[in-house]
């Protein structure tokens, strides 16, 4: 069986409205507990070499059991934010990804 031709493959950047590289900001929603927002920060570098920790911000919940953690990435291609949004959905303190 021959290979596909690389140019007949769909290239899903293509298709994006996101336009490569640019700043995407995700949200993170965990428990305020230790060591959370701390993971979150350790997967977001993992994914961008050049992720800020201090540009993060964060908002608790108005009852303070949850706290909401923005980070902003660079984002490079498609498959870099699947990888990150599969690792953050993935960990075990985290709640949701959006």
């Amino acid at each position: 069986m021959a290979a596909p031709d690389p140019a007949a493959v769909p290239d899903p950047d293509a298709r994006s409205l996101i336009t490569y590289p640019s700043a995407f900001a995700i949200k993170v929603m965990g428990e305020q507990v230790p060591g959370y927002v701390e993971a979150v920060k350790a997967i977001a570098a993992q994914f961008d070499p050049q992720f800020d920790p201090g540009s993060v911000q964060l908002r608790p919940s108005k009852g303070g059991r949850y706290l909401g953690v923005t980070v902003t990435v660079t984002a490079t291609s498609r498959a870099q934010l699947d990888g990150l949004y599969r690792a953050l959905s993935g960990h075990a303190m985290v709640k949701v990804v959006l």
